[in-house]
Parts: C-alpha cells; structure tokens; sequence
C-alpha cells in the first residue's frame, strides 16, 4: 500500500520534532565537558605559573636580602627613594658618619652634621637628583673635620644617594697618591722623599715621627706666602692642622692607606689634603677641590669680601670668563646657581638675560654688547650708562679694571628707588620753591660761612637788591655793600646790625624780630630765626602800609572813643542840668491850673494844661536818658519783686494818658487793655516793667491816628508773661522794623509826633535784663504788632544767665 504525499509530509516533521530535545541536551553535555577539561587545564597550568613565580620571587628576595645584608654592613649609607610617593629607606651603618646613638635616618638631617654651605649643596643636588634626574658627585666636609663622599643617581623609577667616608682620595688622586707613596715609600732617607715632593707640582710636605714638618716644596710656600703667612725652607709654615689629620686616620681605622681631608686656607679656597705613611713619617700634599673652579690668584683676596656683600658682583678674567660672582649677584638677575657657573663667558650670559627679557631693549643689542663690553679697556673705575630694564627696575652698572692682568669687575646697584626719591624730591623743591616764591614776605637763609644760600624774589623787592646778585650765593657782606649802595642813608647800618646776629656763634642764642624804620619811609617787620642744621633763616615783611591804616584806625577809635565818653558826659549833665527848671515848670504850671494864684478862663486852663502835659513827657524823657545811661554804664541793677500785673499796667496807662491829655474834650487815645485772669505769680523789677508798657504804648500811639486804636494783651504762656501791644498805623517797611529797635534811630513817615527815639531802646535794655524776648511784626493790612515775653521770675532768669 503507498502513502499519500501529504501523509509522508506530516509524519517526517512530527519525527524531527520529537528528536530536537534530544539532540539539544547531547550538544549541551558535550560542550560542558569540553569546558571542564580546558578549566582544569589552565587551574594546572596557573598553579604551575605560581609556583615559578614563587620560586622566582624567593630567589630575587634572598638575593635582595643579600645584597641588603652586603650594604648594611658597609662603611657607608645608602637612601633609597623608591617612588615619589614612599618615604625613603636606607641601609648601611650610622656610626658611619653620624655619633653615636643616632640612628640612621638621621642622616638627611645634614645641617646637624655638615657645614652650613654643604648642607645646602647637597640639599639642592638631591632636589635636582629627584626633579630633574641630574646625578652628582660631591665632596663634603663633615662638622668634625672629616671628608664625606655623596654620589646621587637614577635608579629605575627611583633615585638613590651614597653616602661614605673618604677613607682614600678620589679615582684620580688615588693613582697619585699610590704613585707617590710607593715612591717615597721606597726612599732610604729623607733626602730622597724631599727630591721625590719637590718634583711635584702641587704643594707637599713631609713630616717626622713626631709630626713636625720638615720640608716643604715651593708650591707650599707659594701658597703659604698667598695666605700671608711666613714661611722659610728651615721652618715651613703649618697649613694644615696635623691632630685633624691623626682624628681623622683613627676614624678610618687604617693607618697604612693614604688618607684624604677637606680643609678651607682663607681666601684661597677649600683643599683636600691627601697624606699617607713613609719611613720616618708621613708624606702628603694639597689638592684643590675638584668641585669648586679655580680661582684667579690675583683675585683670591677679594672672595671672602665679594661673598659678603649685598651689593651684586660678577669679576671676569681678560678672557671675559666668570671668575667670581656672589648670591647677590644671581638674585638681583633671577639667574638659577646651578646654571651659572664659574668659567662661562660673559656674553653668554648677557645673552642668556636677554633671551629671559632681562636687559634693557635695545633695537641694535648687537652694538649694545659691544660698547657694555669695552669696559675691560678701562684702566680707572666708570659708571657705565644706566640699565632701563622691561620690569621697571633702573640699574646702575659700574665697571672697574680687575688688576694688573686684565679683566674687569662689574658692581650693579637698583637706583630705581633712589631715582624714584629723586623724582619726590625734586616735586617737593618744587613745590617748596613756588611757595617761597609766592610769599608775601622776603625770605633769606644764610649758611654759616655767612653766604646766601635761599631765598626769593621778593627779598630783592624789599631791599632794592640786583637779582643777578641774588642768584649767585653772595656773602652777608656783598648783600650789605649792594643795600648801602641802594639805601644810601641807613642801607650799610641795618645790615650791619643784621649780619652781628648772623655771624653770632653763641649756642645759647635766641630768635629775634623787630621792625625797622628805613630813612625812606618804609617800615619793616623781620625775624631771625635759628635752623636745626645751624643755618640762619632771616624774613623781612614790608608793613608800610598796613602800619599806616593801623595807626590812622587806633586815632580814629581814640576819637570815638573820647566822643562817646564825651557823649555819656553830656546826656548825664543835660538830663540833671534840665531837670531843675522842669520841675519848677511843672510846679509853677501845678499851682496855676489849681486857681491858686487865681480863676483861669478856659482858654487859660488850656494852656495850663498843655504846659503840664509837655512837661509830663519832657519829664519821661529825661528819665529815659538817665537810665539808658546807666545801662551803658554797666550800672543798671533789677530789683526784683512780686508785682501785680493790673496795678503795672493802671501805671504805664496813667502815665499814658498825662502824656496824651484830651483835646477839647476829645479823647487823643483810644487804649484797650486785656487781661487774661489766673495769671501766674509775676516777679519783676515794677519800675522797669511800667516803663516798658509805657514806652510801647506812647511808641504806638505816635505812630497811630488822633483817635485811632492801640490794644494791650497780657497773657501767660508755661511760665512766661506776655505782653502784646497792637496798633492800626501806617504799614511798617522793613527798614522802618529793622530801626525800630536801634537806639537813637529816627523813624520816618508820616508820624502825629517825633520823640527822641530812645523808647524803644529803653524797652529793648529792660527786657534783655529781665531775660526776656522782644519781636516786631507787621499787621496786615496796617499797623504794628510787639510781641514782649518775660520769665515769670526774673530773680531766677538771672542767676541762670
């Protein structure tokens, strides 16, 4: 039976489909499998690894142990520094170089066990070491005398610094110090050693058993005499001490090797001395420190001097090399040390400042060198022309011959402070001058040699001097000579008169001024004033002028003066001089109005009372006058009392009205007064206060209409009484308010009556002494209005004031 091509389709997927699962998880096993066997195999394998790399790192950490071992038991320290950030390890043996008890890392401590110089070079050559990566060797000498080897280099990411004694000398004198031992070693006697030393360039010397020296080349005696010290060939002079030599050998321990010591003679420089044993003694000579330039002997003695000043140095040799400079001389120039060095060629360095932007800027730099380098044809000292640098700075270089051979010594100083002085000083002599200059006074100063050394035109003026003459510091005398010529008639005596207190010497003398009268007329004020630095300062003032309106002033103040004395005189003989007769008027004018004498007719008793009414207030005004004059005497005293104000005022009214009598029946004054009740108590002079009230109100009622309204107000105001008198006159002006209270001022206008003006003045005495106010206003549209306010107890106003 075959199938149908749909049936076999059907069947060949369900197949497929049932086998997938389990063709999956076969695939999947196999490939687990796969896996473990190649994780085993690199778990072995890295086990294998590390056991080498263990192995390995055991055998490099015991060679390590090792060759640290080696280096502790060294005669040296070792500092290792192995990244930036770890601290530094050492190895080797402190007692090495440091005292006992001090533990290794006490060794970069160096200002506690070397020189103050050579713990800064060292200091600054490990800097550079770990900055820069530059290596150095160095030779340092120890605080107790003895000679340190220090090397630093690169050590992989690190750097390392060697730190040892100098138990031989260094590469190169070693093979001459072998050399020489060997051959004086061999000698029989001294007189071999000594042919052996003397050959040597250097200077040497030999000693005995006991140390004493007994021969020196003529190298050391070369040096000897450069130190200044006398040496002969029978008796060389002691260079080096010989106990330093024998500490320093016991330290080494070893007696047979030739052994090396750091040593400073003077001004010459720092040496090492390298001895070493020979028959009979010791042998040994000087070498000079490999790490400091030579010096110029010439220019030895000038070092230790050079080193010490604050002023920048820099000495060149005929070849223009550096052969000395000092710390002043780098920081005054920002030049690093380390790039400055002895021997350098002084235009490289005058080109190294300019490529810094350090040298005044030139456009020809070229020519520029060339005429800054023909100073070392100088053969006397000159200032070079000053340097303008780009930071501001002014530079002052003088250059000088360095010595017989040539060469030149250039000293730098900074003027720009003292330039910038200059500049202030010279403002303020400027200033100074146009003042002087513009004084009105003429202004001499004389030195104590007698010559003019300031002064101003004006002095000229003064005393008709020829200004060229002025101009040319003359002595007292010439000034004298010129004034006699210009003054004939008194010039030569006043100036001789000035010139004794000029020329006077005395300690103990003082300032003096005057005036003098010149035979022209003319008057002059002077003073003569002593300087602090001894000098003679003189001033002269022409007061011609002012003296006159001086004097024409005191005469007129004497004039008014003896008038107003004059004046009081007056007023006080005329007021008692009229008072006489006025009383017999008023008493002869008395008797007739009362018929005594006999019947008068109406027209009669109207002359009668005119007469008495003129003389009522003739009266008034001489009272005024009386005590307006004891006023300006200063004589007027209050006598204050308890007053009551109706009663003061029923007597300014009744004066009032003898002043101002009817006329023809018709009242002349229309007075209205109010008086507030409860008033508080009132303590005042009466007599001075009714006539107060009486003069504003006769003051008033001139100034008002026949007829026309003046009104008194008395009010009180928190312990003040206030009087308030009103009138309808003219308008006042302002001139007429401002007059009204001066005294003996006419007022002027249209006015029923003129008095004395002395009203007015009288009010303003009183109320000043009562220690009250007074106040005129203007009433709109006509009249007056006074405003006169009082203490309510004047006893206490006064003792206030």
């Amino acid at each position: 039976m075959s199938a149908s091509p749909a049936l076999a389709q059907g069947i060949t997927a369900n197949n497929v489909m049932g086998a997938a699962p389990v063709a999956i998880a076969l695939g999947a096993g196999a490939f687990a499998l796969i896996a473990m066997a190649l994780v085993r195999r690199m778990l072995r394998d890295n086990r294998l690894a590390r056991s080498r790399a263990a192995e390995q790192i055991a055998g490099l950490r015991a060679r390590v142990d090792e060759y640290e071992a080696l280096l502790s038991g060294g005669r040296e320290i070792i500092v290792l520094w192995a990244s930036a950030g770890e601290g530094p390890r050492f190895l080797g043996q402190a007692s090495a170089l440091l005292p006992p008890g001090r533990r290794a890392e006490a060794v970069l401590d160096f200002a506690s066990w070397l020189g103050e110089a050579d713990a800064d070079r060292i200091a600054r050559a490990i800097e550079n070491l770990r900055v820069g990566g530059r290596g150095f060797e160095l030779t340092l000498k120890a605080s107790d005398g003895r000679t340190v080897r220090a090397s630093g280099s690169l050590l992989g990411n690190g750097a390392a610094l060697r730190l040892r004694p100098a138990a031989i000398a260094p590469q190169g004198e070693l093979v001459a110090a072998a050399s020489v031992s060997q051959a004086t070693q061999t000698a029989t006697d001294h007189a071999t050693a000594r042919t052996v030393l003397a050959s040597l360039g250097k200077p040497a010397f030999l000693r005995d058993g006991a140390g004493r020296l007994v021969f020196a080349n003529a190298a050391y005696h070369d040096l000897a005499r450069a130190l200044g010290r006398k040496t002969s060939e029978s008796q060389p002079a002691e260079l080096v001490d010989y106990g330093l030599l024998q500490r320093n050998r016991a330290v080494l321990g070893d007696a047979r090797k030739p052994q090396s010591t750091m040593v400073t003679l003077g001004e010459v420089g720092d040496f090492e001395v390298v001895d070493f044993p020979v028959n009979g003694g010791s042998a040994g000579y000087l070498h000079a420190r490999q790490d400091s330039a030579p010096r110029d002997a010439g220019l030895s003695h000038l070092s230790a001097i050079i080193d010490a000043l604050a002023t920048p140095i820099a000495i060149f040799n005929p070849n223009r090399e550096l052969v000395q400079f000092n710390r002043a001389y780098c920081a005054m120039w920002d030049i690093d040390p380390n790039w400055l060095k002895l021997g350098m060629d002084e235009r490289a360095i005058l080109d190294k400042l300019r490529t810094d932007g350090k040298l005044p800027n030139e456009p020809d730099y070229q020519g520029w060198r060339t005429r800054h380098l023909s100073a070392y044809q100088l053969r006397v000292p000159k200032e070079l022309e000053p340097w303008h640098l780009p930071d501001g700075r002014t530079v002052q270089v003088i250059a000088a011959p360095a010595g017989p051979k040539g060469g030149v010594i250039y000293v730098f100083e900074d003027i720009t402070d003292q330039l910038n002085l200059k500049s202030q000083h010279k403002v303020v002599l400027d200033v100074q001058r146009s003042t002087l200059n513009a004084l009105s006074e003429a202004v001499a100063v004389f030195g104590t040699n007698g010559r003019l050394t300031l002064s101003n035109p004006k002095l000229s003026t003064v005393w008709k001097l020829p200004a060229n003459l002025l101009a040319e510091t003359p002595h007292i005398d010439q000034i004298a000579e010129a004034a006699a010529r210009a003054l004939p008639e008194d010039g030569a005596t006043i100036w001789r008169d000035l010139k004794r207190s000029i020329i006077d010497l005395n300690p103990t003398r003082s300032d003096r001024q005057g005036r003098i009268t010149r035979a022209d007329g003319k008057l002059i004020d002077y003073a003569i004033v002593r300087l602090p630095d001894g000098q003679t300062m003189m001033t002269f003032l022409d007061v011609t002028e002012s003296a006159n309106y001086q004097r024409v002033l005191k005469e007129r103040n004497d004039a008014l003066i003896t008038a107003d004395r004059l004046k009081d005189a007056f007023v006080q003989n005329v007021s008692y001089e009229l008072r006489s007769p006025l009383t017999n008027i008023i008493g002869f004018a008395d008797l007739l109005a009362s018929g005594a004498a006999g019947e008068l007719n109406d027209k009669q008793h109207s002359y009668t009372d005119f007469i008495r009414a003129s003389s009522a207030t003739l009266g008034v005004l001489i009272d005024n006058i009386l005590d307006l004059a004891t006023v300006d005497a200063g004589i007027a005293e209050l006598q204050p009392e308890p007053q009551d104000v109706a009663t003061l005022v029923d007597k300014a009214r009744a004066g009032l009205a003898a002043t101002f009598p009817d006329i023809d029946g018709e009242p002349s004054l229309n007075l209205k007064v109010i008086v507030e009740p409860d008033l508080p108590p009132f303590i005042a002079d009466g007599t001075r206060i009714v006539n107060v009230l009486y003069n504003l109100l006769s003051n008033a009622a001139r100034f008002s209409e026949p007829g026309g309204e003046v009104r008194l107000t008395v009010s009180g105001r928190t312990g003040r009484i206030q009087f308030v008198v009103e009138d309808e006159g003219a308008p006042m002006s302002e001139e007429m308010r401002v007059a009204l209270l001066d005294r003996n001022e006419a007022l002027a206008g249209p006015v029923r009556q003129r008095g004395a003006g002395l009203g007015l003045s009288i009010v303003r005495a009183f109320v000043n002494m009562h220690g009250g106010t007074i106040a005129v206003e203007r009433r709109e549209p006509r009249g007056t209005r006074v405003v006169v306010s009082l203490p309510s107890d004047a006893a206490m106003a006064g003792a206030a004031e």
